[in-house]
């Protein structure tokens, strides 16, 4: 069996609760901000500690960022902005989250986690970025693991099952690992090919260059009439 037959159901709940959302008029980036104010509630919720809980704002936050891509594409208003938007708010989200697990951790003093929190929300942001930056150059760059939403799964996970260190410990490394990985593939993408040897024209196009270029000129003064030139020289003799 497929992959894409097995998530065939899920993907078609997903379009019927979609459409159910999108008769309410709901505009899609209320959806949006809605994402940012759930994560923004777990973030307070990391911060004192309530990892349980936070894990379920989190939870309630990706409802909303499942369904307001498929809401704007029903009610016919998929726009560059949306996008634009959902991509910022996705970041603050991201780094909110992070900073709530940071004032935890500082308060209880456990320092190494800290720097494993703050070495999770620059692979985070810079996962992202780089993509961006690469696809200014190469047009794609979509590889590597490490993307949003398995970053999400596993923070849900750490904080469902209080396993939130282990979690970090991968998240401080993966996404770095994937930026990495990100680099190579651009630099592949550009400074690679342009090291590789151009191809020089074939050597009658070569001789067709010169001749259209320099040959050509020659034969066109040669193309004066002997009648003309003669009266020249004439004219030249008797200082005319």
């Amino acid at each position: 069996m497929k992959i894409e037959s097995i998530g065939r159901p899920f993907r078609w709940l997903r379009d019927q609760i979609a459409a159910g959302v999108a008769a309410t008029g709901v505009h899609p980036n209320f959806l949006t901000w809605m994402i940012l104010f759930f994560n923004l509630w777990a973030s307070v919720l990391f911060a004192s500690g309530r990892f349980a809980a936070a894990g379920g704002m989190m939870i309630a936050a990706c409802f909303f960022d499942i369904f307001d891509g498929p809401v704007a594409r029903i009610q016919g208003r998929v726009s560059a902005f949306g996008g634009f938007l959902d991509s910022i708010l996705d970041r603050y989200a991201d780094l909110v989250i992070f900073l709530g697990l940071l004032i935890y951790y500082a308060q209880v003093n456990r320092f190494g986690y800290a720097l494993l929190v703050s070495a999770g929300m620059a692979g985070a942001v810079m996962v992202s970025y780089a993509q961006a930056r690469a696809e200014s150059l190469i047009g794609d760059c979509r590889i590597g693991f490490w993307e949003r939403p398995e970053r999400i799964v596993l923070m849900v996970l750490g904080a469902l099952s209080n396993r939130m260190p282990l979690a970090l410990w991968l998240l401080a490394i993966g996404p770095n690992l994937t930026v990495i990985h990100r680099i190579v593939y651009t630099w592949q993408r550009t400074e690679g090919k342009a090291r590789q040897p151009q191809p020089q024209p074939a050597p009658e196009l070569q001789v067709q260059l010169v001749s259209k270029f320099e040959v050509e000129p020659e034969r066109k003064q040669e193309a004066v009439p002997a009648t003309t030139r003669a009266v020249l020289t004439r004219t030249a003799g008797h200082g005319g």
